[in-house]
């Protein structure tokens, strides 16, 4: 869940506004695939690239008014820019996506061969498993992704910036 801002601080449009909840979308897409057609599910990973994509390139922006006039301000921008995207895009979309797809598919395998529902109930039911893991699964993956980019592409900068930690959407 996104910090609450400071008071007196502007509230950052993507942390702190309805609109972080758009890097949701694709966990949302893949629980209901069972239901609904392939294409969908696609469109709500188009949704959630867009949500990472724009965060990105906001934090970006600020980071270039932050760092106006510095000799630093191109390697401040092009930091803020792959550190938000790439921490973005491992937690918001690619490790809650497959996480949340394999559950449903275990889900859905595993209803079929020990119960007696019929298909729609089970599919139904694997998309209600989906949609109720997202809450769980997020705080887990935020935190490895935290530790995954401190221990490895973090390195790589020069820099001790508020990216200690990642950012927090979803």
């Amino acid at each position: 869940m996104a910090p609450h801002p400071q008071e007196g601080a502007q509230p950052d449009l993507y942390r702190d506004t309805w609109v972080r909840y758009l890097g949701y979308a694709n966990e949302v897409g893949e629980s209901f695939r069972a239901l609904v057609p392939k294409a969908l599910v696609w469109a709500t990973y188009g949704v959630a690239t867009a949500y990472v994509t724009a965060d990105a390139a906001d934090k970006g922006h600020k980071a270039a008014e932050l760092n106006k006039g510095s000799r630093g301000r191109t390697k401040g921008v092009t930091v803020a820019v792959i550190d938000t995207f790439v921490w973005q895009a491992l937690a918001s979309v690619a490790i809650p996506g497959f996480t949340i797809n394999r559950l449903c598919a275990a889900s859905l395998y595993i209803m079929g061969r020990v119960t007696r529902w019929p298909l729609p109930a089970r599919k139904w039911a694997t998309t209600a498993i989906g949609l109720s893991a997202i809450p769980v699964i997020i705080t887990p993956i935020d935190r490895f992704v935290d530790i995954l980019l401190n221990s490895s592409l973090r390195k790589l900068y020069d820099t001790h910036s508020e990216k200690e930690e990642g950012p927090r959407t979803s």
